[in-house]
């Protein structure tokens, strides 16, 4: 049992909060295998990420007919949703997603997500391993049905594929897609952070807000570098249904920049804002 100590409010005097970091999860674990829990939080998570891809991708298919200037000569700059509505469609879905399946499978919705999670050992690698492959899934499955629904503009439209932009080299989109996912998975941990439940109530009931957002600031600052991944899941999906060179040239960048930018989330909070070197330090010290 950690405790946490913070002035109360008004007063000059200090109050002693407890709260509870829950036990790290083992590496592997063969019991969940038989746990129907495990496979419900699995199928939670391919419904959620098809859901996302189908509204996202749509909404990018959408945008760039709009503003066609074949289709609309007048005023294409100015139909659609333009890309502000875009990263409203990507962090308003994540919101809402996240706050449905949150209870059931955590709402990680990102195999960056799912990684920086087991790194920081809140999921087991089974766990970890079985989201990923349903996140893919999902993701394949959502921008099927896009072009399912939307044939004649599907490839005409660019698939919803990421790809990096002209003008920026590989090394810059590599760059932000690690920064933004560094963003996504540093918010992410914040949001669902035990100490910070304990110290305010109203945290677990508003994390998916934050993480929203997250997802709709990193857009902003980086679709036109790279149509923003952030998500291995959603950039994979994409491809494979698209399944042009440029998408798969460029798919590398969308699975490395997110891992690392994971990892390096993972450690910034677990060891430096939680002080989690300082704590195993201290810990081996006062055994020695």
């Amino acid at each position: 049992m950690a405790k946490d100590v913070e002035a109360a409010a008004g007063h000059g005097e200090y109050a002693v909060k407890d709260y509870t970091d829950p036990p790290p999860a083992p590496l592997i674990d063969w019991e969940e295998l038989t746990k129907w829990s495990l496979y419900r939080a699995a199928i939670a998570e391919f419904i959620a990420t098809m859901l996302f891809l189908y509204v996202t991708v749509a909404t990018v298919i959408g945008y760039k007919h709009q503003s066609d200037p074949d289709v609309n000569p007048t005023d294409a700059a100015c139909s659609g949703v333009g890309i502000l509505g875009i990263a409203w469609a990507f962090g308003g879905m994540i919101f809402i997603l996240v706050y449905c399946t949150a209870g059931i499978s955590g709402g990680h919705i990102n195999p960056a997500v799912t990684f920086g999670l087991f790194l920081a050992r809140k999921v087991s690698l089974i766990r970890a391993l079985l989201y990923m492959i349903a996140q893919c899934l999902g993701a394949i499955c959502g921008v099927g049905l896009v072009k399912g629904f939307q044939k004649a503009f599907f490839v005409r439209y660019g698939g919803g594929a990421n790809e990096l932009s002209d003008g920026y080299s590989k090394g810059t989109g590599l760059a932000a897609e690690i920064i933004g996912t560094f963003v996504l998975v540093y918010t992410v941990f914040s949001a669902t952070d035990p100490k910070r439940s304990a110290r305010d109530s109203h945290v677990p009931v508003l994390a998916p807000l934050p993480i929203g957002f997250a997802v709709f600031m990193v857009h902003l600052a980086t679709i036109p570098i790279t149509g923003t991944g952030i998500n291995p899941a959603r950039s994979f999906g994409a491809a494979v249904i698209y399944n042009k060179d440029k998408a798969w040239d460029d798919q590398w960048i969308f699975w490395v920049g997110p891992l690392i930018g994971a990892a390096i989330a993972a450690a910034y909070h677990q060891y430096i804002l939680r002080a989690g070197a300082v704590k195993a330090l201290g810990s081996f010290r006062s055994n020695a």
